[in-house]
């Protein structure tokens, strides 16, 4: 038996480059999770006890009234929204998604309602809420905003995300002043953010963060806010939450990560994380059609990326095809392709064991090489690949 379980389930011992993605498991978990949960399995608890213990956690590392822990971001969308709905009324909770005569509208910016391997405006469906779309897709305005709510509006959603469209959008600020003029409490989505504290201090009712990315915990979702809406949100585990709790350990587990959080060494992060990006910076360096470029996050989060923007003339080789062939074989590399048609990728360091930049560094070489040692130039049509993924998905488990 290996040190690395991978092996002995017969999967490819992946190198993460491309971040916090639920698709490759989310993020390392940190240590202290991984004994808290350890130690908690073999035992039993009063569940209701241990939320309370975890409300307290999430609060002291928040500044929220209140939290509560439950099975992921996505789903701490749709209990939040459900909790603007009923409340604490517990036959409304019973009754869901079956509204019945409850307030059940959801605002939401055309330009937030994004897929994050799922569509957020499905998140909010789920719980039997009607979503109302406000703008457009490319613009918005405080007026528009002003104009979709109504005396049938629950709540209304803002997504903190690097898919959300970047420009011409209400910043939060407004988008939290205009839905509290009118009376609607406002749920933010912030699954991916280091930022624990500013969407609650600017005035959010409810943030959602996921406890298993950055935080470094287990598979988890975590929901700050006020205590009323905090409370209608936990008591969703007697409705449709029961298909989305918990158990002890991811409870236990994501207590821990956000304790280990306040004391992590955050600038030494960085400095590994900068040091990934200079090894590859360099191992870039002067190879023809490639240009590498050090970028921040988008949402700032504190943390940049490098940007490998390839020129399939001079490289041979196309964005796309350099990112499927490094992801292939023994020793997969899967970068950030989200923008891959527009001829770039992007390594995030966030996610490295030690040493793996190096292994980084090998195979942007190897491919390279032999991309430029061919005769042709390598440039699958994009829509071919498009349908191959589509087919792989579609195929599954085969």
């Amino acid at each position: 038996m290996s040190n690395d379980i991978r092996q002995d389930l017969g999967l490819r011992q992946v190198v993460n480059v491309s971040g916090t993605m639920t698709a490759l498991g989310a993020s390392i978990v940190v240590p202290q999770a991984i004994e808290a949960m350890t130690r908690g399995l073999p035992q039993f608890f009063e569940m209701a006890a241990l939320h309370k213990e975890a409300s307290k956690v999430i609060a002291d590392l928040t500044g929220a009234e209140a939290g509560f822990v439950t099975a992921s971001c996505a789903a701490g969308i749709t209990l939040t929204v459900a909790a603007a709905m009923t409340g604490s009324d517990l036959l409304a909770i019973e009754r869901l998604p079956d509204t019945g005569a409850v307030k059940n509208e959801v605002v939401i910016l055309a330009g937030h309602m994004i897929s994050f391997g799922a569509p957020v405006e499905q998140m909010i469906r789920l719980s039997g809420a009607k979503v109302v779309s406000v703008g457009q897709a490319t613009a918005s305005a405080a007026y528009q905003l002003a104009a979709s709510i109504n005396d049938n509006t629950a709540a209304a959603v803002f997504v903190i995300s690097h898919h959300v469209v970047d420009y011409a959008q209400i910043p939060i600020k407004t988008f939290i002043k205009v839905c509290h003029d009118k009376g609607v409490p406002v749920i933010v989505d912030a699954a991916s953010e280091y930022d624990l504290t500013t969407a609650l201090a600017l005035g959010a009712d409810i943030v959602i963060w996921s406890g298993h990315k950055f935080l470094g915990g287990p598979t988890s979702g975590i929901v700050a806010g006020s205590k009323d809406l905090v409370r209608a949100t936990y008591l969703q585990n007697r409705g449709i939450g029961r298909g989305m709790k918990v158990g002890k350990e991811s409870i236990i587990g994501v207590m821990a990560a956000m304790t280990a959080w306040k004391s992590r060494d955050h600038q030494g992060i960085r400095a590994r994380e900068r040091s990934a990006l200079e090894v590859w910076s360099e191992a870039l360096a002067g190879r023809p059609g490639v240009t590498a470029t050090i970028v921040p996050d988008p949402t700032q989060n504190p943390l940049d990326r490098l940007k490998v923007s390839v020129d399939p003339q001079a490289a041979h080789i196309s964005a796309w095809d350099l990112a499927i062939r490094l992801a292939s074989g023994d020793r997969p590399i899967i970068v950030r392709d989200h923008e891959v048609e527009h001829g770039h990728f992007f390594l995030d360091p966030c996610n490295l064991h030690p040493g793996q930049e190096f292994l980084v560094a090998e195979r942007l070489a190897e491919e390279l090489d032999k991309a430029a040692a061919s005769n042709d130039i390598i440039e699958t049509p994009l829509e071919e690949i498009w349908r191959a993924r589509e087919d792989s998905i579609l195929n599954w488990p085969d």
